[in-house]
Order: structure tokens, then C-alpha cells, then sequence
């Protein structure tokens, strides 16, 4: 490595354990609490309000996630990220010392807008320290704290619910987001740009209607109220109402929250796609691993977090091995095809879980799951940034993960529905109609936890824990139908070359430096 590389990629490696541990703080807090929220209940009460505390996180984070990406664009990136990580600090505080139920969800959808921050902040700053020919091995680690996150969230959460008060899982994020942000006031120079201000409040407004109607609805439709209620129509009316004004507004503004000119650029729209696919098949069918290893395979809910390392291997391992080719050869347009290809393959062997299959034989089909995701994740944020203009990276950051965070959030309520309609009509064909209403009520086996089903008669659990298996078989089955969409899409990315290279970072550099 020549010498101007070596000190073009110093300030990266000074900051990079800064913004890992930002990034490990907003993906942890995620699924962290999963395995508290009993003892949360048992403490504070309020069964009825349980899935606004996971809710309430979510929605900050995805509704704030755009406006953070065009904060940081216009006031620099530095100010914002550190401003939202503060943000998050002071919600976790909050919600460790909440003495009810509306408390910790009040508090949990403050810590979600910092959250929004996080991640986007994150990968911008990446962004301004990098350009796009040197940044795929550092968003390889990116995706490799993400995978960490997804399974270390329900260990850490089991480990603290079993030796320590339920509060610790938020108090714990003090620490490590206090040393986060002393590392990045100390050490962290981004350039500084100046930029006139003008804050596109009406369509961060317009956005944030249109974006809570859609999660409410994905959130309530089929559960709290049927999908034709008038509350979900409602809903529906004021998301279409809100967009579509929230659209029309972006085109006038001169300093929009999402720049709709981005998506002129073919790439950038199309790896939005991508994303929203991916969301929309990833998050919506593993959701229901858990509740499969639980009930089916009969581990514990910490052990649920171990039984997911082979899909955390598989990511860590792609990720890290794609992130280094694509800096070493500056290609990237192969990896997401492929990433396409392994994903309806992963899913094709997930839809053949069923009562009896061994723990080795899914943990090998979730590899496989692993691997796929390891060619998308980060590569796909790459793409994105190197599609559009240095003052955009933030919006390029912001919105590709929000279309991803969208795509999540429709492929639960997609799949929750799939899911909830297959079990019934397996119950209903081993025990009856009757039987099957009452068991699956609730949505998504509400009421069936491996506790009461310890105390159900011999052929009743064998009848729950086949309808299990072949409920999340049939969510996985039509999970095909999304991911099948995610190589077609990707081949159509052209190979535009990715900006920069050792010669041009140590300019950067430079400048971030004198800046």
C-alpha cells in the first residue's frame, strides 16, 4: 500500500470503532428488548399496549430517518450525527427509569427518532471519509455489525433479563454510546460545505403522515382491526393523501427533504427497488424463526439468538470477502445478482422446514440465507451513494434505508397474514373450527408459547406444532415470489465506475483534515 493511501485511510480508522458502535447501538435496540418484555409487563403492566413498545421504536426511526439524512447535508454531517446520538442516549436513559407502560412507549418512539439518525449518520460520514472505489471493505463491517446485531440482541437481552433488572437493556447503551461519542468529538473531521438553509418542514410534515399512516396499517391491519375496517381504510386515505402531497410539494421546494431528482438516475432507483424487495422478503419471513425454533424445535428464547450464528456467519463472511473484491477491483455489479439468486434459493430451502427437521439441517438452510444477504446489504448501499452528487449522500443514505425499512414493515403485515390464514386452516383441519379460532387468535400464535404448550394434551400439541411448521413453511414459500424480483431488478444496474481512488481520498482527506 502506498503512502498516500496509508494516510488518506488513517481518519477512516481512527472514527470507524465510533461509528461501528453507533451503528451496533441502533440495530441492537431493535431486538434487544424482545426478550425482556416479559419481565417489562410483568413490572409495569399494560399487556394490552405490548406491541406499541417494539411499534413505537420503529416508527421514529423510520419516519425521522430522511429528515436526518437532509439535516446532515445541509448543517454537516458531524453536528447532526452527534446531535442524534445524544437523542438516543437521553430516550434510552428515559426508558430505563419509565414507571408505566405509555411512558416506556412514549420514550421508546423518542429513542427511535435518535436511532434514525444513527444509521444513517453512520453510513454518510463513511460517505464523506470515503469515496465509493475505497468504501466496499469498510461497509462490509457495516454489515457484519448487522449481523452481529441480529443475533446478539436477543443473547444480550436473555443474559440481562436473566442476571439483571429489564431496565439494563437500556442503561447499557450509555456507556457504550458515551464512548462512541467522545471518539467522534475528538477525532472526527468531515469537510465542510456551505450550503443555504432551507428546511422543507411542510414535507418532512407531509412525509411523517404519509409514513405512520402505512406502519399503522401494517401495525393494526388483521390484528387490532379486520383489513376492511374503517379504521384502516382511514388510514389508507390519509397515507395516499399524504404522499402524494408530499410529492407534489418536493417538487417546488427548493431544498427538499428527498431530492426527487435522484431517482432520474437509473441505478439509484433501482437499487431502491432492491432494497424495498429485499426488506420486504428478509425481515417478513425470518420474523417467524423464532417463534419456529421456540415452539417447534423447543429451545429457549436465548438459545433462539444461538440458533441464528449460521446465518450470521453466512452475512459476516460475504460481506467482508465482497466488501475487499469490490475495493481491490472496483466492480460491483455481479454481487447483488448473485445475492438474488442465493436469497430465492435460501428461501426455497426454508419453505421445506417443517415439524421434524433438525436443528443442523435449518441451521444450513439459514447459512445459506446468511450468504445471500451478504452480497446485498451493504452492496447495494454502495450503489446507491455512487449514483448521486456528493451534497445528496445523505439523502441517497436516508432513502435507500428507508425503502428497506418500508419493505420490512409491509412484508410483516404481508407475511403476518399469510402466516396467521395457513394456521388457522391447518388447526381447524387436525382439531376443528372452533378449536382453531380460539388457538390462533390474537394473530401470528399469540397465544401458543412453548410454556402452554408444555401443559396441552399429546395430540393437541402435535396438531399446534405441525400447523407451526407449516405455517412458517408457507411464509417462506411465498417469500419466493418477493425475492425472485431481487436478480431480475439487479441485472439491469449498470457497471458505472465508482468514484475516487487512493490518489483522490488522500485529497479528501486533506481537506476533511484542514476543514
Amino acid at each position: 500500500m502506498s503512502e498516500s493511501t496509508e494516510r488518506a485511510q488513517s481518519p477512516v480508522k481512527v472514527v470507524l470503532p465510533g461509528l461501528l458502535m453507533a451503528m451496533l447501538l441502533a440495530m441492537l435496540d431493535n431486538v434487544i428488548v424482545g426478550t425482556a418484555m416479559p419481565r417489562i409487563v410483568g413490572d409495569l403492566g399494560g399487556v394490552e399496549h405490548l406491541s406499541w413498545v417494539v411499534t413505537a421504536y420503529v416508527l421514529g426511526t423510520t419516519v425521522s430517518t430522511p429528515l436526518w439524512g437532509k439535516l446532515g447535508d445541509l448543517y454537516g454531517r458531524k453536528t447532526v450525527f452527534m446531535t442524534s446520538i445524544v437523542l438516543f442516549l437521553i430516550g434510552s436513559m428515559l426508558c430505563g427509569v419509565a414507571t408505566s407502560m405509555v411512558q416506556l412507549i412514549g420514550f421508546r418512539a423518542f429513542q427511535g427518532l435518535g436511532a434514525g439518525g444513527l444509521i444513517v449518520g453512520a453510513m454518510s460520514v463513511l460517505g464523506d471519509l470515503v469515496p465509493p472505489r475505497e468504501r466496499g471493505k469498510y461497509q462490509g463491517q457495516f454489515a457484519a455489525v448487522m449481523a452481529v446485531a441480529m443475533v446478539g440482541g436477543p443473547l444480550v437481552g436473555g443474559f440481562i433479563t436473566d442476571h439483571a433488572n429489564w431496565r439494563w437493556a437500556f442503561f447499557v447503551n450509555v456507556p457504550l454510546g458515551g464512548a462512541a461519542l467522545v471518539l467522534l468529538a475528538l477525532r472526527l473531521h468531515v469537510p465542510k460545505r456551505r450550503t443555504e438553509h432551507r428546511i422543507d418542514w411542510l414535507g418532512a410534515l407531509l412525509l411523517s403522515i404519509g409514513v405512520t399512516a402505512l406502519v399503522l396499517i401494517t401495525t393494526w391491519g388483521g390484528s387490532q382491526y379486520a383489513w376492511g375496517s374503517a379504521q384502516i381504510r382511514g388510514l389508507a386515505v390519509l397515507a395516499v393523501l399524504g404522499l402524494v402531497a408530499f410529492v407534489l410539494v418536493e417538487r417546488k421546494h427548493p431544498e427538499p427533504i428527498v431530492p426527487l431528482g435522484v431517482f432520474a438516475n437509473r441505478n439509484f432507483t433501482l437499487v431502491a427497488l432492491v432494497g424495498f424487495v429485499v426488506g420486504f422478503a428478509m425481515f417478513g419471513a425470518i420474523t417467524f424463526l423464532p417463534l419456529y425454533q421456540q415452539i417447534v424445535q423447543g429451545a429457549s428464547a436465548t438459545n433462539s439468538g444461538l440458533l441464528l450464528l449460521p446465518m450470521m456467519g453466512g452475512m459476516l463472511v460475504t460481506s467482508l470477502a465482497v466488501g475487499r473484491i469490490i475495493t481491490k477491483t472496483g466492480r460491483y455489479r455481479i454481487f447483488p445478482v448473485i445475492g438474488g439468486v442465493v436469497l430465492v434459493g435460501a428461501m426455497l430451502l426454508l419453505a421445506q422446514l417443517g415439524a421434524h427437521t433438525s436443528k443442523l439441517t435449518s441451521g444450513a438452510y439459514m447459512a445459506v440465507l446468511g450468504l445471500g444477504l451478504g452480497f446485498l446489504m451493504q452492496t447495494t448501499m454502495l450503489i446507491a451513494q455512487n449514483s448521486v452528487e456528493l451534497k445528496d449522500l445523505g439523502v441517497a443514505s436516508s432513502t435507500a434505508t428507508f425503502a428497506r425499512s418500508i419493505g420490512g414493515a409491509f412484508g410483516v403485515a404481508v407475511f403476518g397474514a399469510i402466516f396467521n390464514h395457513r394456521l388457522h386452516a391447518l388447526l381447524g383441519e387436525r382439531l376443528g373450527t372452533a378449536a382453531a379460532d380460539k388457538m390462533a387468535a390474537g394473530g401470528g400464535g399469540a397465544r401458543i408459547d412453548p410454556s402452554t404448550l408444555s401443559q396441552l394434551p399429546a395430540p393437541v400439541r402435535s396438531a399446534v406444532v405441525d400447523a407451526i411448521a407449516g405455517a412458517v413453511s408457507s411464509v417462506f414459500l411465498w417469500s419466493v415470489v418477493a425475492a425472485v424480483l431481487v436478480p431480475v431488478l439487479a441485472f439491469f444496474i449498470r457497471e458505472v465506475a465508482l468514484r475516487g481512488g487512493p490518489s483522490e481520498q488522500a485529497e479528501r482527506t486533506l481537506v476533511a483534515q484542514e476543514g
